[in-house]
This record gives C-alpha cells, sequence and structure tokens, in this order.
C-alpha cells in the first residue's frame, strides 16, 4: 500500500512541466505543508521547501503534529519536484478568548501560479470547538480569515494564478475562500481542493452558489468518510481508498496512490452512509441555539480542565474525569438538561437510521426471494 510519501520517492525527481503536470497528489501534498511546524522555526520572509526542510531536520517525530509529517518534509526537501518551490506568508493565528484556530501559507509552484495552503485543525481544545462551531454559525472565524488572507495574497502576487486547498477544516476554509471572494479573485483560481472537510449549511450554499467557481471545486472523501460527510456539498466528490478503517482514515497518510492519481473506491461504505443521515437527521430536527447550547456545554467541561490539547487530558485522564464530573454537576441545571436532550436526539436519529437500514435490507431480501421463486 503506498502513499504521499511513497509518491515523493516514485516521481519526486520529475519537475512540473506539461509532460508531468501539477496533479491531485501534489494538491494534496501541498494542502498538508501547512500542518508542518513553521511556529517552531525562525522564517524568513522568503523561504523555499528545501531551506525549511533543513531547518526541521532535526525535529524529533513527536514535534510535528501528525505521524508522517516529519517523513514528508525530508522528502519534500530532497525532492526534485518540490525543493525550490518558493514559500511566504506564513501565518497562524490562535486565540482561545474567540475560539478561532487559523493557519495558511503560500507556495509558489512557478512564476505563473501559487498554492495557498490552509491548516486544518490542529491539536487544541478550541481548535476543536471551532469545527463543532460549525453546527450553528453561519460563519466561523477561521472562514472569515481565509477569506481576507486569499484576498491579501491576490493583492500582493497580482500576476499570479492560484490554487488553494486544504485538508479538514483546511479544505472547509479554502472553498469559503473562493466561493466568498471577488469575481475578479475567483477569475484568477485555477481549482479548489478540499480533503474530507466538512461542508456547509444549505443556507450559506444558496448565498453564495456560483456555478463557474463551484465547477472548480473538487472534494475528495475516503470510503468511511465522517468528517468530510458533515454540512452539504455542492461541489464534485470524489471517493478515495484510505488503508484505515472508520474515523481513522480521515489521515491522509492513509490515502492510496498509484502514479499519479489517488486510487479511487467505487462507493461509501454502509458505516459513512449511517453517519452522515444520522448527523443530517440531528441538525434537522435541533435549532442553532439548542446546538450552540449543547456545544457550549461540552466545551465548557473540557475547558475546566485548564488543558490546551486534548492529548493533555489524557495526561492526567483521573484527574481531569473527576475535575469534568464536578463542573457538570455544578452547571446549571437547564445546561444539563439540554445536553442530555441533545444527546437523546442524536441517539433516537441513530436508531432511526439504523431501523429503515433494517426496513430497507429486509424488503430487498423479501423481493429477491419472491424473484427467485417466480423463477422456479
Amino acid at each position: 500500500m503506498s502513499n504521499i510519501n511513497d509518491y515523493l520517492l516514485w516521481r519526486g525527481d520529475l519537475p512540473i512541466n506539461e509532460y508531468s503536470p501539477f496533479n491531485e497528489i501534489d494538491s494534496m501534498i501541498l494542502a498538508r505543508f501547512s500542518y508542518l511546524r513553521f511556529d517552531k522555526i525562525a522564517m524568513e520572509e522568503k523561504e523555499t521547501i528545501a531551506s525549511l526542510s533543513a531547518k526541521m531536520k532535526d525535529f524529533e517525530n513527536d514535534e510535528f503534529l501528525y505521524n508522517g509529517d516529519k517523513e514528508l518534509i525530508t522528502h519534500l526537501g530532497e525532492s526534485k519536484r518540490f525543493q525550490n518551490m518558493v514559500v511566504t506568508d506564513y501565518v497562524k493565528i490562535n486565540d482561545k478568548e474567540t475560539e478561532k484556530q487559523f493557519g495558511a501559507i503560500t507556495v509558489h509552484i512557478s512564476e505563473k501560479e501559487m498554492y495557498l495552503s490552509y491548516l486544518g485543525t490542529d491539536s487544541t481544545i478550541y481548535g476543536w470547538k471551532e469545527d463543532f462551531n460549525m453546527a450553528f454559525m453561519d460563519s466561523v472565524p477561521c472562514q472569515v480569515a481565509g477569506k481576507n488572507y486569499a484576498e491579501k495574497i491576490a493583492e500582493k502576487y497580482p500576476d499570479k494564478k492560484m490554487r488553494i486547498g486544504g485538508h479538514s477544516k483546511g479544505g472547509n476554509v479554502a472553498i469559503y475562500a473562493a466561493i466568498t471572494t471577488s469575481k475578479e479573485i475567483q477569475d484568477r483560481i485555477i481549482k479548489i481542493y478540499n480533503y474530507d472537510g466538512p461542508g456547509f449549511h444549505q443556507e450559506i450554499i444558496n448565498k453564495y452558489k456560483n456555478d463557474a467557481i463551484i465547477q472548480k471545486i473538487v472534494t475528495y472523501i475516503p470510503q468511511d468518510s465522517v468528517i468530510g460527510r458533515v454540512l452539504n456539498h455542492e461541489e464534485k466528490c470524489e471517493v478515495v481508498l484510505s488503508a484505515e478503517k472508520g474515523i481513522l482514515q480521515h489521515d491522509i497518510y492513509s490515502w492510496q496512490v498509484l502514479r499519479d492519481d489517488l486510487i479511487k473506491s467505487e462507493a461509501l461504505t454502509d458505516t459513512s452512509e449511517v453517519i452522515n443521515k444520522t448527523v443530517t437527521d440531528w441538525i434537522a430536527d435541533t435549532t442553532n441555539e439548542q446546538r450552540k447550547a449543547f456545544f457550549d456545554g461540552v466545551f465548557e467541561l473540557f475547558y475546566a480542565t485548564d488543558a490546551n490539547t486534548f492529548s493533555e487530558i489524557g495526561q492526567h485522564l483521573p484527574s481531569n474525569v473527576i475535575t469534568i464530573l464536578k463542573t457538570y454537576r455544578g452547571i446549571a441545571e437547564e445546561d444539563r438538561k439540554t445536553i442530555t436532550e441533545m444527546l437523546k436526539l442524536f441517539a433516537k436519529a441513530y436508531f432511526s437510521v439504523m431501523r429503515e437500514k433494517e426496513v430497507s435490507k429486509l424488503g430487498w431480501t423479501r423481493s429477491r426471494k419472491q424473484e427467485e421463486v417466480q423463477k422456479i
């Protein structure tokens, strides 16, 4: 089984040109690029991928956000395809008070093209909270920041075409930036790439619906996709093959590649379909106010631990569980009631979907048996 790091070993010696044009795997690599630890090094105004690789060569694996990242930056630094690309305009803003977690970086593919790479969710608790805020807010801070970043970069480099992409929340931000910006900038965008990022409320899609820009967007989701199927997608979606199962398929290092393409899967799994319909039904049966109260209440429990990341909660799990339980008992009765009711509604939606699938399966089985009897 082969992933993007294997691709760099196979194809990294081929420059991007008419014989080996920029492809969906190159894009996925640059979408992942924004996850690297630029915040831990001294960055110049202009760097190359090779110079950044050299600055990160002595990092330990646990200094990166996710497994596979160290291997990625090492291979990129050695790759003729990527090593001389200029890198500029790194931005990272984490603000717990406003529940804003945003990051972006620009990679200049050539003198004529650049790639705006948006960071997905990092390990911070408030970074995850911002994701869940999408369930009840028209826009969240990282989306607005993504639009502002795209407009700033477009103005700074007026002669360059743009590709925009991201993984997870970064993919959602990439789409938001593209659909909400001016037509002048949209005309300069070649393509928008979303790797398993969530969609949008239908109201947002209707407000900014523009066939010209929608046709430039492609979303890639693994066959068991959970994150990428949250909310609605109007754009083209392609299902790709992952070597993992369930939620672990969100890790793009598990996505399988062959030569210059992601290996496509024939269809989504039942697991993905069940979770998607459960979340969809739950959102349809609840109001924005209810969802806000629910997620605010749940994350208040996590914030009470004073941990910045979920891994920090796990490091002191016994004491943090006690803190969470004490906090839960101390919150207002109405808030506890809301959390309980919302969990019941989610469970109701899940079991309703499962019953529908069982009835559907039973009907299909009966139909097949009737066909067999008629043949006899």
